[in-house]
This record gives structure tokens, C-alpha cells and sequence, in this order.
């Protein structure tokens, strides 16, 4: 079963839409950009709105008006509703979003883009500090996923490899988000299948000294079958943090939960810590691109945003939160609350390249789930 997707879908690679499509003049293949030119070009135009998954886009955008002296909104937007709201907008052909950050990924790949819904920019100047791959689409930040334990309850983690939690011990005892209203776990399932299956298996055998016996299906759907079998816990960001994280807990939950929510070890008073050396590995890092509406009326103000972005200065605000600039010259800061720096070798990363397949296969994922999900 595939995801039904509004509008018309195209039959072109969303990677040859991508790469084609710029908001700005091109010149042998290189982008002429002027930063100067970009400002006073962005003060003549009508003022942007952000979308973006977190509240802290309010006050980005209004450090951003500061700096360079031109209105703008931010609007926090979950991930599904910015896809639904650019899609209507585009089709009504009235832009409120124009720029969107962290959209749903697979959505972006699969629709967005390929549609000429949405466009990718990199700044030209910034482009040597950012990585070929994040580079398009343009991903703005990363945020990382990670197995996550009560350090009051345990001196170490109780958990080195993901086939335990398929066992009677931790049954009930796994707290994740709902995959059916944060799809990007059932996208995650997608990606291990297609790019991190065999260390699924090999996990299996370092687990059970045996090999896997997959009847023909991936060693990734037969974890995500058992796992569904043991009853784990879906619910939003701030409960599944609360359920592993609350002190004086007798049995803690088991989780995975954004690296965000451990800056509540110090807010609440939290227990949260990372899973590190977890096999086959200790999480994932979800990418959150800056994409453009096609249609916006104000195309510098949108460029510049999405540049202001891409520095230190402008994406402090989400660093704090241990999400990874897709700038590689800026570093997390050293009070980050959950320590991810020193396992990033540890996380599995997205490849937005086969995010489109990640949108075909939801369902699929999904109903996986539904049928093998036991309480």
C-alpha cells in the first residue's frame, strides 16, 4: 500500500528538481550571489513567515528582523501540517509559508520537491563549510534520536542491543513516539531496511549466537515485528521523556527520544542518558531541511533566512538542543545537556536519497505495526 499524496505527482527524480530549480540567476553552473545585494533586495519585499517544528523559530526570526532590519513571523508547525499547509497554499497560489524548516523528510523528497511545491537553496558562500550530501536539499540541522535510559534507576545503561527489547524482560517497558502521528519512525524502519539491514541480522547473531532465520523477509521487519509484539509505549515527545526520564521511579521506561528533551535533565529535574554503544546503534539522526515555497513573493528575504540559518548565530537556539548544523564548522556548545557529541559515530543517519521510497513504504510500515502490535 502507498501513501496517497495531494496534488499531481511527477514522473521526474525529485533529485533532477531539485538541482534544477534556483531562485536565483545561474551562470555556467555557479550561482552569482551578492549578500549585500541579497539585504537591500529583501528590503523592498513583503515580510516571510517560517514554519518550523519548534516554538524557538520565534525567537530566531526575531533575532533574524533584528540583524538585517525587515519583517518576519515564525510560526511553530508540526511536520505533517507544514506539508498540508504549502500544498494548499501552492494550489490556491496565496503563499503564507515561505520558508519551511524541518518538514516531514519523505513528504519533502517524494512531493515537495519534485512537485515544484517547495525548492532547495545553499548559500553559495557558506557551500564549502557544508557537506556534498546536505547540500540537496539543504539540510539546515539534524536532529538525533537516541536510546535513552534512567541514570537514577541504572549505573549503565540496561540495554547493548536492540533484540533485547524484544524479549519478555521489556515487555511494556519501551517508551517510543506514536508512529502513526510522527510517521518518521515508520520512515526509520525504511531506511534500516534499505541501508542498515545486515547489522540488524549481525546484531541478532551477537544477541542470540545464532543467525537470524528470516523466513524471507527482512531482519529488519522481523525486529520491528517482535518489537511491536512486546507492547512498547507510543505516545508524544514530553511523555515518552517523563516515562524515562521522572526521578524516584521504581521501573523506569526504556526510550528513544530527541536529544532536545534532555535539556529537561535541567529544567525538571530529569534523569535522561544516552544508550551509547548500543548495537547496531545508539540512534538516528533525522535531517530537517530549509526548503523555500516556490511561489513566495519575497525570494531574498527567503534566501537570507535560510542563510542566517546556516550560522552559528542563527541556529544557536537549536544547537543548545543537541541538533547537528548542517554547517560543519559550527560545533554544539560544551552544556549541551545530552552529551550526543561524543556519539555521533554512533547514530545512524538518514540518506535523503531514498526518502521518496521512505513515503511509498509508510504504510507499509504502518500496518506492519498494526498487525503485530500487542499491549
Amino acid at each position: 500500500m502507498t501513501t496517497r499524496r495531494l496534488g499531481t505527482v511527477a514522473s521526474v527524480s525529485a533529485w533532477a528538481i531539485a538541482a534544477s530549480v534556483s531562485l536565483a540567476s545561474v551562470a555556467h553552473g555557479e550561482e552569482r550571489f551578492d549578500l549585500d545585494a541579497t539585504i537591500e533586495a529583501a528590503k523592498k519585499e513583503p515580510p516571510i513567515t517560517v514554519y518550523a517544528v519548534t516554538g524557538k523559530i520565534v525567537d530566531t526570526v526575531q533575532a533574524f528582523s533584528e540583524k538585517y532590519g525587515l519583517q518576519a513571523n515564525g510560526k511553530k508547525v508540526n511536520e505533517a501540517t507544514q506539508v498540508e499547509l504549502m500544498i494548499r497554499e501552492h494550489q490556491a497560489g496565496n503563499v503564507v509559508g515561505d520558508v519551511s524548516l524541518a518538514m516531514d523528510v519523505a513528504s519533502a523528497v517524494g512531493q515537495m520537491l519534485p512537485e515544484g511545491i517547495a525548492t532547495s537553496w545553499t548559500p553559495p558562500d557558506l557551500a564549502g563549510d557544508i557537506p556534498e550530501p546536505l547540500r540537496n536539499p539543504l539540510v539546515v540541522v539534524s536532529d538525533p534520536h537516541v536510546w535513552t535510559y534512567n541514570t537514577q534507576k541504572y549505573e549503565k545503561c540496561p540495554i547493548t542491543n536492540i533484540w533485547q527489547l524484544t524479549e519478555p524482560e521489556w515487555k511494556g517497558k519501551v517508551a517510543m513516539l506514536d508512529l502513526f502521528d510522527k510517521p518518521l519512525y515508520a520512515d526509520w524502519f525504511n531506511q534500516i531496511a534499505n541501508h542498515r539491514d545486515k547489522d540488524v541480522a549481525r546484531a541478532y547473531e551477537a544477541q542470540y549466537g545464532k543467525a537470524l532465520d528470516t523466513q524471507g523477509e527482512s531482519a529488519t521487519a522481523a525486529w520491528v515485528k517482535a518489537f511491536a509484539a512486546n507492547g512498547p509505549l507510543l505516545a508524544d515527545s514530553s511523555t515518552v521523556a517523563e516515562a524515562a526520564g521522572a526521578p524516584g521511579q521504581a521501573e523506569p521506561f526504556f526510550a528513544i527520544t530527541s536529544t532536545a528533551k534532555y535539556r529537561e535533565n535541567v529544567t525538571k529535574g530529569l534523569k535522561l542518558g544516552i544508550c551509547a554503544g548500543m548495537e547496531p546503534f545508539t540512534g538516528f539522526l533525522y535531517p530537517g531541511f530549509g526548503l523555500i515555497a516556490a511561489q513566495t513573493k519575497s525570494p531574498n528575504a527567503a534566501k537570507l533566512f535560510v542563510r542566517y540559518l546556516m550560522t552559528a548565530e542563527g541556529i544557536a537556539p537549536q544547537t543548545v538542543d543537541g541538533k547537528i548544523s548542517g554547517n560543519r564548522t559550527i560545533a554544539l556548545p560544551a552544556d549541551e545537556a545530552s552529551g550526543v557529541s561524543k556519539h555521533l559515530d554512533e547514530l545512524m543517519v538518514f540518506d535523503a536519497a531514498t526518502a521518496g521510497d521512505d513515503l511509498d513504504k509508510r504504510e507499509t510500515w504502518q500496518d506492519l505495526w498494526r498487525i503485530n502490535y500487542r499491549k
